[in-house]
C-alpha cells in the first residue's frame, strides 16, 4: 500500500548545483539536506521545506520537460508570487483548477514548477 510520496526527482543539466542552491535555498526558502556520501560523488542537490523533498539529479544532455512539474502547496500565495517575481522570475496565473489561486513558475534551468494554495 503505498502511503505518502518520499522525494520527487528533477534532473538538471551537470554543474548546475550554485545555482540551484541560489534558487531553491534563496528564493524559494527550502533548506539544502545533505547527500548519502555514495550519492554525493554523482552530483546533484537535495532540499527540503517541511515534508516537501526535491531531488535534483545531473543528466548529460538535459533538456527541461515542457508539461511535467511538481505541483507545490504554499501559503499565502500572492506573497510567493511577488517574492518570485522579485527575483526575476516569471509568473503565469493559472485558474483552471477549480478550488485552487494557482501559478506556474521555472527554476534557473528550466524545469516547470506548479504552486498552489486551496482557497
Amino acid at each position: 500500500m503505498i502511503t505518502a510520496v518520499d522525494h520527487v526527482l528533477l534532473a538538471a543539466p551537470p554543474g548546475t548545483e550554485d545555482r540551484l542552491r541560489a534558487y531553491y535555498v534563496g528564493v524559494l526558502g527550502m533548506a539544502e539536506i545533505q547527500k548519502p556520501p555514495a550519492l554525493a560523488v554523482r552530483g546533484g542537490c537535495w532540499f527540503a521545506a517541511g515534508d516537501v523533498l526535491l531531488h535534483l539529479g545531473m543528466e548529460a544532455g538535459f533538456r527541461p520537460p515542457r508539461k511535467a512539474h511538481p505541483g507545490l502547496r504554499v501559503r499565502g500565495i500572492d506573497a510567493f508570487a511577488a517574492r518570485l517575481a522579485g527575483h526575476g522570475a516569471v509568473v503565469t496565473w493559472n485558474d483552471d483548477l477549480p478550488g485552487y489561486r494557482r501559478f506556474y513558475s521555472e527554476d534557473p534551468v528550466g524545469n516547470r514548477l506548479e504552486f498552489l494554495e486551496p482557497l
